[in-house]
């Protein structure tokens, strides 16, 4: 009964789950043909910048263009785009939404700036290091400043530079919290890990309650596949802050990891189930997580669920139709339509 499924998840394979790592560094890989549309969002309390936001690119003319997530500096981009009208929207439970238009006709690139402001409502779904130390030296502060407004062009040359200002505000004040967390993502978007991972134990020890410093620090070790500590660690920052997408994502896919290594299917469930429950609170707190139906589609497909597969593969598609698994993506869905048109009728 289920041999024809048996084939096609090994005939079809496993649709290589990108992290959010991936995601940020795509960035500088991607082809800058075309039109570019880049920028940075902030949180207005306490100015820091919004790591792991969504945001999303529409054409006036064609629809969605994609969606990307912003990085530790609150940087994202889009590239290779036509000369055409777009619309950029930041949303993020609990923060009014913020949206954009955009114009390349009359020049092929535009750099935008969000402020994210509490809508009163409900508690914010993301939270960090906000609250502003009023003992940070005027120094140190400038540093930090420059820093993130070096961040804002996404080169790595700028990059080195924000590290350079950053160091010199933590030796400046070394309990200054927003730089620490800072300066380890930017270490982290260098791949300096070995630099990475003290400082951003340091900005935990400064603050046990900055939740987007734990949520790095577990994308460290999972990107070091070290998965138990990354699980540790996940685990901590969703205390703080459950309705975390990002958190549930990252923590999905170390269970995901987890099972990869699993050939057994029967030994992998207990991993498996544990990342579909945490996909599935990813995409309870946002439907749009395109990340996020790409990770459930190859676990739909490893237990055999080959249209339930299909149609996460095609809401991936739908979202983030110019990602980089888009390419592997259509190529599956065509694989399953095919499997499931050939199976024998009942």
């Amino acid at each position: 009964m289920y041999s024809w499924l048996f084939r096609l998840a090994i005939t079809i394979g496993l649709i290589g789950v990108t992290s959010v790592l991936a995601v940020d560094g795509s960035h500088a890989k991607r082809l800058t043909q075309g039109g570019q549309i880049t920028g940075q969002v902030r949180y207005v309390e306490g100015g820091q910048p919004a790591f792991n936001v969504l945001v999303r690119c529409d054409s006036i003319n064609s629809g969605s263009c994609g969606q990307e997530t912003t990085d530790r500096s609150g940087r994202f981009r889009f590239s290779g785009l036509g000369l055409s009208q777009y619309t950029i929207t930041v949303r993020v439970p609990g923060y009014i939404e913020q949206r954009q238009d955009v114009e390349l006709m009359t020049s092929p690139s535009a750099n935008l700036q969000f402020q994210l402001r509490s809508d009163g409502l409900a508690k914010p779904a993301v939270v960090g290091a906000a609250v502003v130390d009023t003992n940070v030296p005027p120094a140190a502060k400038k540093e930090f400043d420059q820093a993130a407004a070096t961040l804002t062009t996404g080169k790595k040359e700028d990059l080195e530079a924000s590290v350079r200002h950053l160091e010199k505000a933590v030796s400046i004040y070394p309990k200054f919290v927003q730089a620490n967390l800072m300066l380890g993502t930017a270490y982290m978007d260098l791949s300096q890990w070995d630099k990475a991972e003290p400082i951003l134990k340091r900005t935990v020890e400064l603050d046990p309650k900055t939740a987007n410093a734990l949520f790095a620090l577990g994308e460290l070790y999972l990107r070091q596949k070290k998965d138990e500590e990354a699980e540790k660690t996940l685990l901590q920052g969703l205390q703080i802050e459950d309705r975390s997408f990002q958190g549930h994502l990252s923590l999905a896919r170390v269970y995901w990891s987890m099972a990869t290594k699993i050939k057994d299917d029967t030994q992998a469930r207990p991993d498996l189930e544990k990342a579909y429950d945490q996909v599935k609170k990813a995409l309870e707190l946002d439907p749009n997580l395109a990340q996020a139906h790409l990770l459930k589609g190859n676990l739909l497909l490893r237990v055999r669920r080959a249209a339930d597969a299909q149609h996460e593969f095609e809401e991936y598609l739908r979202l983030e139709p110019k990602g980089v698994a888009a390419e592997q993506a259509r190529t599956t869905v065509e694989k399953i339509k095919k499997a499931l048109e050939s199976q024998p009728k009942p």
